[in-house]
């Protein structure tokens, strides 16, 4: 009697853990719980874990490749060759580590928001696997961002730090970052942990206008935009082309980086439906072996 309670219990608990969420591979899609409701080709398409496997193990590498090469260029470029500002001097430089890592910060969020959707509205889990892989290489863009701005800003305003608009809202989307990644971790059913992430995610993304806005919204010690502004670029060419290229060295960096995270993820995911398998199938065969009820159920 102990020996058939032990197997049930194990049963039970393996199917419950299937129930509350527990990834399943159907016919090469990935799904959560159940089948997610694809609901056009296209989507379904993107939606296939062997298909963006097959993909990401050689873009991952030429995307690293790329991001080496342009650093390579752009480091010595803009540190070394690039003009110094005729007022902030040598000083000055560090924009070129600074500005481009705030605009991967905000672009890798306005990213996390977009995957939220699609994972809230058509169910397409790859979604919130890229959401999930974005946000730890965002929060390090921006404290990067964080830190490069407070060390600019001691020679440049006086001081380490001031509770200017710009200042404040980019230290609210680390903290953004950051409470994403707890939120998700708080829960022990990892499809309700998503939604609430993805929801939270959404709600947080009005900071983002707030961010780009706020040197024109208050008064605010930060200089307001030089590249992406109304008339074009006001910064010499000189400087403009390093600091672009540093940008989209950045930007590759960052990708790479969150198709590294998100095979990891997809590999983790099929990991758990394997193993929540073999411990389905073990107990069933221990039932069948046992001449007990219940196979029919599982």
């Amino acid at each position: 009697m102990a020996g058939r309670a032990d197997l049930g219990g194990m049963r039970q608990h393996v199917t419950a853990r299937w129930q509350r969420g527990w990834p399943r591979f159907e016919h090469g899609l990935l799904a959560a719980g159940a089948r997610a409701p694809y609901r056009t080709v296209m989507i379904s398409a993107f939606a296939n874990p062997n298909k963006f496997l097959a993909l990401s193990a050689w873009l991952m590498p030429a995307l690293g490749v790329l991001a080496v090469a342009l650093l390579l260029v752009g480091v010595p470029w803009s540190l070394v060759y690039a003009p110094a500002d005729y007022q902030q001097g040598e000083t000055a430089r560090i924009m070129f580590i600074h500005v481009p890592s705030a605009w991967v910060a905000m672009g890798a969020y306005v990213g996390m928001a977009i995957a939220s959707i699609t994972y809230l509205v058509w169910g397409h889990v790859l979604a919130d696997v890229a959401a999930r892989a974005s946000a730890p290489v965002g929060a390090a863009f921006t404290a990067l961002c964080l830190a490069t701005g407070s060390i600019w800003g001691r020679p440049t305003w006086g001081t380490w730090w001031e509770w200017d608009g710009r200042l404040t809202s980019v230290l609210v989307l680390f903290f953004l970052y950051l409470g994403y990644m707890a939120l998700r971790s708080a829960f022990d059913d990892e499809t309700r942990g998503a939604k609430a992430a993805a929801i939270a995610c959404l709600v947080g993304s009005i900071n983002i206008p707030i961010i780009r806005f706020s040197v024109e919204w208050w008064n605010t010690l930060h200089q307001p935009a030089s590249v992406i502004r109304e008339g074009g670029p006001s910064i010499d060419p000189s400087m403009l082309w390093p600091l672009l290229i540093m940008g989209l060295a950045y930007l590759l960096v960052f990708a790479a980086l969150v198709l590294g995270g998100m095979r990891a993820l997809v590999w983790q995911r099929r990991a758990r439906v394997l193993e929540a398998r073999l411990a389905m199938g073990e107990g069933a065969r221990t039932l069948d072996e046992a001449g007990l009820p219940g196979r029919a159920g599982a």
